[in-house]
Formats: C-alpha cells, sequence, structure tokens
C-alpha cells in the first residue's frame, strides 16, 4: 500500500515494470488521479552561454560518465565540484538549484 503526499491510500499492481517520471499522474479505479512528483535534490545548473558550448560541455561530462538532464537550455547534473570546476573552466557558469532530477527526460 503507497501513500501519497496529502494521504490518499492506493495499491501499484501494474501488469509490467513502467518508469513514472516528475509530472505523470496514476488513474485511480475511484477516478481519483495522483500525480507522481520527483524528490527535489540540490543539483548544480551548468549555463553554457551558446548551443556549441552545450555541445561541447554535454560530450565532457557524458565521457566522464556523468547523467546529465537538459533543461531550457542548461545542463543539471548532481553536484560535483571536480566537474563544476572543469564546466567553470570552459567558460560556462554554474548555480545551485534544487529540483527533481531525471536525466532521461529533457526540457
Amino acid at each position: 500500500m503507497l501513500t501519497g503526499e496529502n494521504g490518499t491510500q492506493f495499491l501499484l499492481d501494474l501488469p509490467r515494470p513502467v518508469a513514472l517520471r516528475d509530472g505523470d499522474g496514476l488513474v485511480l479505479d475511484d477516478g481519483t488521479i495522483v500525480a507522481v512528483a520527483g524528490e527535489p535534490e540540490p543539483l548544480s545548473e551548468i549555463d553554457p552561454r551558446t548551443a556549441g558550448s552545450l555541445v561541447r560541455l554535454a560530450w565532457h561530462l557524458g565521457n566522464r560518465h556523468t547523467e546529465i538532464q537538459i533543461v531550457d537550455g542548461h545542463l543539471r547534473i548532481r553536484c560535483d565540484h571536480v566537474l563544476e570546476d572543469m564546466v567553470r573552466s570552459f567558460g560556462a557558469s554554474v548555480t545551485a538549484v534544487v529540483a527533481a532530477f531525471d536525466p532521461l527526460t529533457n526540457t
């Protein structure tokens, strides 16, 4: 039995595994919709300044097997001071944010 943030209790018994992401919804048998909310966590948001820099930074981060989420032309990674210093050395700026992290979703 699962309990939502507002106390709604429900059983989640799906016929096959499904990836639920922030913003998804589940329709319960009674028609109630339960929103899926990603857990906010500390992240580093990288402003690459140009589209070319975004590609270059994404390559360098990916080459280090780092999970990346692209949000409105910015890159988000889990906080890592070594990677933050590296992207700054390429001219990007880094801002601390708290948000749900889903590297498979790019918005």
